[in-house]
Order: C-alpha cells, then structure tokens, then sequence
C-alpha cells in the first residue's frame, strides 16, 4: 500500500531521530541482553549489505564465549565494551579473492536465480576473474584495501540497522588485529580481523550518552554542482 506525504515525513524523522540518538558506546550495561528476533535482524541486515561485485569478501566472527571474550580484551587495550556488550562481532576480511571465489559466487547466483549458468553470467565471471586477478588495478591499489573497504559497508549496514531498533553498538578499531587473527582462527582460513562491533544497550553511568552529536553541517560537507 502506497504511503501518504505525512507518513513518509514522519518515518523519515523517526529515521533522523534514532541517528541522532545512536553513539559510540563506552559502557554498556551486562546485564541487559539483545532479544534473538533483534538480533537475527541485524545478523541479516549485514548479509544484505552491498559488496564490490556482490563478492562478499568477509566473515562475521560472532564471540560468545566469555573466556575468548575476556582474552580478547587483552588485546583490545582492556576497553570494557568486549565483554560487557550483549554481542560482539568481529568483522573479517579475506586475505586473497581468487578465481575459485568468483566461480562460487557465479554458481550461487544461478543457483538463487535459476537458469544455470548462462553467456550472460559467463561473462560476468570472466570479468570478475580479470579484476581479482590483477589487484593492483582494484580500487585503494591492493586486495588487502580493496576487501577492507567492503568489510566497513558490513559495518555501516549494522551499525545502522540497531539504531533503528533501538539497540546500542560501537565500532572499534582499538585492537590487536594479529593477536585477533590468532585467537580466533582467522589466518587459518584465509581471513583477517578488520573492525569489531559491539552490541547492547548503554549503561546509565556511561557518561557520554548525554553528550551532544558533533558533526559538521551539511554545507559544509556536501558539494553541489
């Protein structure tokens, strides 16, 4: 059913409304857990992120494990929201995107899809191939920045999504990645530990929640031609 000009105005107020709201949590509350249903939502919200290619370079590395929790906080700079936030996810890239990847990925489109693997998908795999297989010409000039950069469109997508249900979080990159890396596992399959997320709700002590958001204002930030 199509949407009246008030409703769009106001869900997108209450949109702006949570942005605003949302920070970078430093002290979450223990005690107080995300419900399943919330928390499948912004499992899937992160699959559904966009990718260069669709290619999907990164695992989530969720950690509920309160002794592999309290390890990582280690290397972490001791920072409380490890083990203090409802979950944690750490956002993995992959190390090397190769052929094998490409034809993965190729043969899940058709498989989603139907139809099997047509002239038009063919082309689409040859033409990925040729840009992982010369990373130099990727975008940032590397593999390691271009599949960085999708791991934070992952991010975003998160990050986003809990605001709108009214759930805390913080992005991190006060960590260990290496020590990450060991850990968890990561080198092992071909992965490497990128950014990490908290989730939860804030503590009533945590000083920060009543600060004013500082941005700069959009006319300073967007050019228009």
């Amino acid at each position: 059913m199509p949407t009246s000009t008030a409703d769009q105005l106001t869900s997108a107020e209450q949109l702006l409304a949570q942005l605003h709201w949302r920070y970078a949590v430093k002290r979450f509350d223990a005690s107080r857990k995300i419900d399943a249903a919330y928390w499948s939502a912004i499992e899937e919200a992160m699959v559904l992120a966009p990718s260069s290619f669709g290619l999907q370079p990164w695992k989530f590395v969720t950690v509920a494990n309160p002794a592999l929790r309290a390890e990582l906080q280690k290397v972490s700079w001791n920072q409380s929201q490890i083990v203090d936030a409802s979950h944690l996810v750490v956002l993995a890239s992959k190390v090397e995107v190769s052929k094998q990847d490409v034809v993965k990925f190729v043969e899940r489109i058709a498989e989603v899809r139907g139809g099997g693997i047509t002239p038009q998908l063919e082309g689409y795999r040859d033409m990925m191939v040729g840009s992982v297989s010369n990373p130099a010409m990727l975008p940032g000039g590397s593999m390691a920045a271009y599949t960085r950069s999708q791991a934070y469109i992952a991010l975003g997508f998160g990050l986003y999504t809990a605001a709108q249900l009214g759930i805390d979080a913080c992005p991190m990159e006060g960590f260990d990645p290496a020590a990450y890396n060991k850990l968890l596992g990561l080198t092992e399959i071909g992965y490497h530990a990128t950014v990490v997320a908290t989730f939860g709700y804030r503590s009533t002590e945590d000083k920060m929640a009543g600060l004013k958001k500082v941005r700069f204002g959009r006319e300073s930030v967007f050019v228009r031609k």
